[in-house]
């Protein structure tokens, strides 16, 4: 029997990036999951704080080389791996100059929202989606973790609905209680309606006070995960509304048998159907 495939796609993952729980979360659970036989790959950006001497990343030249257009500009995006120390598993990085290399993450020195992130957002998630299908690799689960992944279910559902790659794979989202959304400008919406979309196809991500990234993510993943034990009263709204499996919230000692489980279930639900 083949192993089941599982994408892992996050803004951030120890021992690299550490900016919330999500970090912590995003290095424990691949090593797990592929320790309980199953395939793993992650994706993740390649942020200018990142030290690539001391982590020892290096360039893909295979799979480097695409062009990414954000708002009719074409940004080449660069490819690099390391191998994560004390597990068998490779991270792969998303780069690019424009985007990425500054060294900071977010915000800038004075603690504000660098005005490019919805640019830099629509980047790495359309290079999340290229770089899968150079791979080759067909995954059955895609897990998003944090804001900055949550147009990749939204693309996945439309977009990219007609790569044989994606034909079976399931789409989670953790939900955590951060988002830079609300700094987003309107043109977000023009500028995330890629290949034909209509920016009315992104009407999930708005609601009445702005941009809603959470909201528009949980609306075309086909699983949501309660990844922070406190959201948004918005966010807890969205959860309760969502006619979809949930995941509630677990503990550090609970969530990593939790999300396998989750995982398979949904997988057998694939195959029941």
């Amino acid at each position: 029997m083949d192993k089941k495939k599982v994408l892992i796609v996050t803004q951030e993952m120890q021992p690299y990036t550490a900016l919330s729980e999500i970090s912590e979360i995003a290095r424990r659970l691949p090593q797990y999951v592929q320790e309980n036989g199953m395939e793993i790959r992650v994706l993740m950006p390649r942020f200018g704080t990142i030290n690539e001497r001391r982590h020892r990343l290096h360039e893909v030249v295979r799979l480097s080389g695409m062009n990414i257009i954000v708002d009719d500009d074409d940004f080449p995006l660069i490819i690099k791996v390391a191998s994560l120390p004390g597990a068998r598993m490779q991270v792969y990085f998303l780069d690019n100059e424009d985007f990425f290399k500054r060294k900071s993450v977010f915000e800038d020195d004075k603690g504000q929202p660098f005005e490019d992130n919805a640019d830099r957002m629509i980047f790495f998630c359309k290079g999340v989606i290229e770089t899968v299908k150079k791979f080759g690799w067909a995954p059955d689960i895609v897990h998003c973790h944090g804001w900055m992944t949550s147009l990749v279910p939204f693309y996945l559902k439309t977009a990219y609905n007609k790569e044989p790659i994606f034909q079976n794979s399931k789409v989670v989202y953790s939900l955590y209680d951060q988002s830079l959304g609300n700094s987003f400008p309107k043109s977000f919406i023009d500028k995330a309606s890629i290949n034909n979309l209509d920016p009315e196809d992104l009407s999930a991500y708005q609601n009445e006070s702005g941009m809603a990234l959470h909201k528009g993510a949980t609306t075309y993943a086909d699983a949501v995960i309660r990844g922070s034990e406190a959201l948004e009263a918005s966010n807890e709204d969205l959860l309760d509304n969502l006619e979809k499996p949930v995941l509630e919230f677990k503990s550090e000692e609970e969530y990593l048998p939790a999300y396998l489980e989750f995982y398979i279930s949904l997988l057998e639900q694939e195959v029941e159907k």
